[in-house]
């Protein structure tokens, strides 16, 4: 059996910051973040959008372009727009954050573009989201990329059968989803509930995490603060993962450990951790 593929989603190589930070960008220099990832085993990485500004005035895409074909890795993903249904004029709309995804997507050719939605309650109308992310899809694709849902139990998109009804009804190959195992087990979304919802085409990608059986704080302060390391929780990783299978996706898997614990180590040996973790419940 081969070894699964990897792949280091943002905060997980991000160092000492963290969601709540404005902004939120990553003190680890991009050059030394890349070879680390690539020590660590990864095949790819993912980045903010605040990360991608300060590259992009800094050394600029194109250079970090170079040091990801250099460290080998053949994946990227960029992350993430919110509130992508509200138009350009109107209060509220997020077109700075994606003008700029699709400006470094031009560049690094993104896998794909994760979107969530907002912080909230669940919208009462999911199909009424359903041609905005048609459009944004259509976009992406313009851009050579695709759009991955990541659905929160706090969000506007609550839960992946949620957002799988939204995909569905827009019904474009470059709108799909992306299903984070906090998101999923924090939601309450049993794994037949998830095999019930999803179809094949519309997985983009996976993000392997665990926590604790309780919820520390509110799901926010849960989520940004106290995730454990892959098999270290309660969360029916080795479940999910069989699941995931069945319907047809193996990897790459990303690996999403956020933490105050995590983001205090140095950043080669949270990788290495991390990655560690996940191959123990991907065998």
């Amino acid at each position: 059996m081969t070894t699964p593929r990897l792949v280091a989603t943002a905060w997980t190589s991000a160092g000492d910051t963290s969601p709540r930070r404005q902004p939120a960008t990553s003190p680890v220099p991009v050059a030394e973040r890349v070879a680390a990832i690539a020590d660590a085993g990864f095949c790819g990485m993912g980045l903010i959008a605040d990360d991608l500004v300060a590259i992009r005035d800094d050394i600029g895409f194109d250079a970090l372009k170079g040091l990801i074909a250099a460290g080998g890795l053949t994946h990227v993903e960029i992350e993430l727009l919110e509130r992508w249904w509200i138009p350009r004029d109107a209060p509220g709309h997020t077109y700075d954050v994606r003008d700029l995804l699709f400006e470094a997507a031009d560049v690094l050719r993104p896998v794909m573009i994760k979107i969530g939605s907002g912080n909230g309650p669940p919208t009462t109308d999911p199909l009424a989201l359903a041609a905005p992310l048609r459009e944004l899809a259509e976009q992406a694709a313009e851009h050579g990329t695709k759009v991955a849902i990541e659905t929160m139990p706090f969000s506007t998109i609550a839960t992946v059968p949620m957002g799988a009804e939204i995909v569905a009804a827009a019904g474009h190959p470059a709108a799909g989803l992306l299903v984070d195992a906090w998101h999923v087990f924090r939601a309450h979304t049993s794994l037949a509930e998830l095999r019930a919802a999803l179809r094949p085409e519309m997985i983009f990608g996976v993000e392997l995490d665990d926590a604790a059986p309780e919820i520390v704080g509110t799901l926010f302060d849960d989520t940004v603060d106290h995730r454990v390391l892959c098999g270290d929780g309660t969360f029916d990783l080795v479940g999910l993962v069989a699941t995931l299978r069945d319907l047809e996706f193996d990897g790459p898997w990303g690996v999403e450990i956020l933490s105050t614990s995590f983001r205090a180590l140095p950043v080669d040996r949270a990788l290495r951790l991390a990655a560690d973790s996940a191959l123990t419940v991907l065998h």
